[in-house]
């Protein structure tokens, strides 16, 4: 007879072996099971549930395991929504889907990997948040979106359709795993922002959509949207979102203002350009590190991120030229780029604006740029960057040497403070304030003019042997203005320039003069310098109009006062500059000068009645004694030494009221 003791281990052995065939019959059902025979309820069951129709056409078979199941797929048809452009979300010849279990529980779909071999997918949303990926008969509901990881495709095609961001594309893909690490091509074509899109390049044989736990898989695009290219080789760890990317990239076009409507940074106009970089994405901060390239004629390099996470997005980093070149400048303030400057850029078609017939039927128009700046743009993102220029080439009439700027936008609000650029071995210093949450948009300036070298700033006196001192002066003015002429055309304020004592051209100075026998005499006996004791340029600006407070330019041969006004709205001038020379001297035709016409196109003349009345007395004279003509010409040389410090003081002080309001609110640019 057993004893008790004996029995137990029988009875756990008996039971052991019962688990464990119980385990093996489970485990011959699950292998041996005919999943097949399932293939029809489950087209039913997932049609009743999506509201669509889904069609396994010929096999099913399923690997089951303990968290997962792979469910193989031999032809599958799944139709998108009614409202949806292609007719079915996914059509292929083959499909695995690994599907994790735990999840389904909750009814939450989690599909670790997704194969497909020769598909048509049709993938479109809507701007009320409709999906055709999403898996409910509520196509707007998120919670019946699936989490995809992984996705290999085999030989075809992907659409891609949301008007509502600007996205149409068709892709065609191409697997052949004898290309290495980078097996899959494919191509694109279709339109993005309303701009024709193309792109080709090369992926490894997965895709990672989301976060999957595996190492970024390579990438390599090749890609044109409008005039935008696009060059860029590295890794992705995530294409949705785009996250997880570093690459190299080289990026070119026109204008860095058409990155705006492409990736949404608000980037001025400016002339054609190409740089290169490594760019890094992290969650929502993009990086572009080690930038260099070209801007038109000039060079550009620097760091710059872009953080997408916050609120308004927010753009900051630093940029530097070793040179900087004048022409470069001009879209900034809506100038078209030069046709010299918008072929500088290998591979950039040239802007149309940059047309030289373009450029000139202009010159014949408007010197002030009246072009409207898209300030709108200014209120789409925040920004905190400085640019520092090395130095400055091709000046022309402007001897620029160097320049930086500390360049901030907060809440719509664009200021350029410090501006600092040296010119003509002086500085100008100073803000630029522009408030775009205003329409038209508020713009102030203001502005120092510290040791400007005068014979640098006006080279051609400069071919005088001419040796003027100093000049400094400062520019306040505030109005409001959706383009450069439309804000100074109702600009008020102040402008003023003075300068102190210093030598120039004794020959300039007779021809300003008119006077015959001082030219003969320079001419056949050489030029000499004279003194300048002081002069002043100062207008009050009142609503673009801008009135002479202080036009006075003396020396110690003749004091020259102005008088008049120049209309910054309408670009016309009107002004009488009267001599008043300081020696004797003959053949003198002296009358005061005339200066009009418009900024485009200055006319000089003189004062006819003044001139007339010398003219008739010489002919008089003459008649008598051909020798007492030269009587009627004689200068006595009426002239005397202006008041420099009252010259000076009046040059610095605005009188209208318009002037002084316009001051202070130029002030306000630093605020």
């Amino acid at each position: 007879m057993q004893s008790e003791s004996s029995r137990v281990p029988r009875r756990a052995f008996i039971v052991g072996a019962s688990l464990s065939a119980l385990v093996l019959v489970l485990v011959l059902v699950v292998l041996f099971f005919p999943w097949n025979t399932l293939r029809e309820p489950v087209n039913r069951y997932v049609s009743e549930k999506t509201g669509r129709k889904f069609e396994i056409t010929r096999r099913l078979d399923v690997d089951l395991g303990w968290r997962t199941a792979t469910v193989k797929l031999d032809g599958i048809e799944f139709a998108n929504p009614s409202w949806a452009r292609d007719p079915y979300l996914v059509k292929a010849e083959r499909a695995e889907v690994e599907l994790r279990l735990w999840p389904l529980l909750r009814q939450t779909v989690v599909i670790p990997r997704l194969m497909l071999v020769s598909p048509t997918v049709g993938l479109q949303m809507e701007k009320d948040g409709r999906r055709t990926w999403a898996l409910g008969k509520d196509t707007s509901d998120e919670g019946t979106v699936p989490t995809i990881g992984l996705v290999q495709v085999d030989r075809g095609a992907i659409d891609f359709l949301a008007t509502h961001l600007g996205v149409d594309l068709h892709v065609d893909v191409d697997f052949d795993s004898a290309r290495g690490e980078m097996p899959m091509n494919y191509r694109i074509k279709g339109s993005y922002q309303r701009q024709p899109l193309t792109a080709q390049g090369r992926t490894g044989n997965v895709l990672q959509l989301t976060e999957a736990g595996q190492p970024p898989f390579p990438l390599e695009i090749d890609a044109a949207a409008g005039q935008t290219k696009l060059k860029a080789k590295g890794t992705v760890a995530a294409l949705s979102g785009l996250d997880g990317i570093d690459a190299s990239f080289d990026v070119r076009g026109q204008s860095l203002g058409d990155l705006y409507r492409l990736l949404g940074i608000a980037l001025p106009e400016t002339s054609p350009y190409a740089l290169s970089g490594r760019l890094h994405k992290r969650a929502a901060l993009w990086e572009a590190k080690d930038m260099k390239g070209k801007l038109g004629l000039s060079d550009i390099g620097g760091d710059m991120q872009f953080d997408q996470g916050q609120k308004v997005p927010r753009l900051a980093g630093s940029l530097r030229s070793a040179v900087m070149d004048m022409d470069d400048l001009g879209p900034l303030i809506g100038l078209p780029p030069t046709e010299r400057s918008a072929k500088a850029v290998e591979g950039v078609t040239p802007p149309p604006s940059a047309d030289p017939a373009k450029r000139a039927s202009r010159a014949g128009g408007k010197v002030l740029p009246t072009a409207t700046l898209d300030f709108e743009r200014l209120r789409a993102m925040n920004a905190d960057v400085r640019y520092t220029a090395d130095r400055i080439r091709n000046v022309r009439e402007m001897p620029l040497d160097k320049g930086s700027v500390h360049v901030t936008l907060q809440d719509g609000v664009l200021t350029l403070d410090p501006l600092d650029l040296g010119v003509a071995s002086g500085k100008l210093v100073g803000a630029i304030r522009i408030d775009a949450a205003q329409s038209p948009a508020d713009i102030r300036a203001s502005l120092e003019i510290r040791a400007l070298q005068l014979n640098r700033l006006i080279p051609k006196i400069e071919t005088l042997r001419t040796s003027f001192g100093r000049l400094d002066g400062r520019i306040n003015l505030s109005g409001r203005g959706n383009s450069v002429a439309s804000w100074l055309g109702g600009a008020s304020g102040d402008v003023s320039a003075i300068t102190g004592r210093g030598a120039f051209s004794n020959l300039l100075l007779e021809f300003m003069g008119l006077d015959g026998a001082e030219i003969v005499k320079f001419l056949l006996r050489g030029d000499n310098n004279v003194t300048l004791r002081c002069a002043a340029v100062a207008f009050d600006v009142d609503k673009g109009l801008m009135t002479g407070r202080s036009l006075v330019f003396d020396t110690t041969d003749t004091v020259f006062h102005a008088e008049g006004q120049a209309s910054l709205a309408n670009e016309t001038l009107d002004f009488v500059v009267r001599q008043e020379p300081k020696d004797m001297s003959i053949l003198s035709l002296r009358t005061p000068l005339v200066i009009g016409g418009t900024f485009g196109s200055p006319k000089g003349g003189v004062e006819a009645a003044p001139l007339a009345a010398r003219g008739l007395a010489a002919l008089a004279l003459g008649a008598i004694n051909p020798l007492l003509a030269l009587a009627a010409t004689i200068e006595t040389g009426p002239g005397v030494d202006a008041d420099c410090q009252e010259v000076l003081k009046r040059a610095r002080q605005p009188i209208s009221k318009a002037a002084t309001d316009g001051a202070a609110k130029g002030k306000g640019a630093r605020q």
